[in-house]
């Protein structure tokens, strides 16, 4: 049964009340619909708890999507009590940790925009992400963070417009990623925009964001590596290189 994924309309949704309506061997708890990020486009899934009716609390460790992305499960924690279907839950996702990821993809756009090369592969962390380039040029690191403070200190908006599967396919060059395409087949695709009317980005990301550069608070390039000869991986960090030295 499709999971209404709630946290595509609401990114600070952190709460909301669900219905079970699969529970699998293993642990997997599929709900009628969710806040729960399903791991996706190297953002990792949320993790948190179901509260029941009594009070009582079941840890959730992972969110995954199932064979198909309309499916999402919810991974209870080894040990945990498993929740009966048809039973009500109110779920809470671990909010301090979605909400650096928040900061962190963000962080991850707007380094896009100041590498403006076709992206190899990504992966967004609490405390560090990594975005690899399709280049060969030689860039400084200090160079890059002060473009990203540049923007961060901009306060540009960030926001979320729709599109059909469509148009997607209708404009291909809006997809920044080299080797990986948007998922079609659900009928809509979310563009991430940042700036007024997209003044400074926009690209097909089903990830979750703050809603406007500020939040994404102070960041730096701690490294960039050379990983193949048109391939360079550069590592995001909060903070100031200083603070992390």
């Amino acid at each position: 049964m499709p999971t209404t994924a709630l946290y595509r309309d609401d990114f600070y949704l952190s709460t909301c009340e669900a219905m079970v309506t699969a529970v699998h061997e293993g642990g997997a708890v599929e709900l009628d619909q969710t806040c729960f990020y399903a791991t996706s486009g190297g953002q990792p899934g949320d993790t948190g708890m179901f509260e029941r009716a009594n009070g009582s609390k079941i840890a959730v460790a992972l969110t995954r999507h199932g064979e198909t992305k309309d499916i999402i499960l919810h991974q209870v924690a080894e040990g945990e009590a498993l929740p009966s279907v048809g039973e009500k839950l109110v779920l809470h996702i671990d909010w301090p940790r979605r909400y650096k990821l928040m900061r962190m993809h963000a962080a991850c756009h707007l380094l896009s925009v100041v590498c403006p090369y076709p992206i190899t592969g990504a992966a967004v962390g609490e405390d560090e992400s990594r975005v690899d380039f399709d280049m060969t040029e030689t860039i400084d690191k200090d160079q890059v963070t002060a473009e990203l403070m540049r923007l961060v200190s901009e306060n540009h908006p960030i926001y979320v417009q729709w599109i059909t599967d469509e148009e997607l396919i209708a404009n291909p060059g809006i997809v920044k990623s080299k080797n990986v395409r948007p998922p079609v087949g659900m009928g809509r695709v979310s563009l991430v925009c940042i700036g007024e009317n997209s003044s400074v980005d926009s690209q097909p990301c089903g990830g979750t964001h703050v809603s406007e550069t500020q939040e994404v608070g102070a960041i730096h390039i701690a490294k960039i590596e050379k990983k193949g000869r048109e391939n360079r991986r550069f590592r995001i960090r909060f903070g100031t290189p200083d603070a992390s030295a």
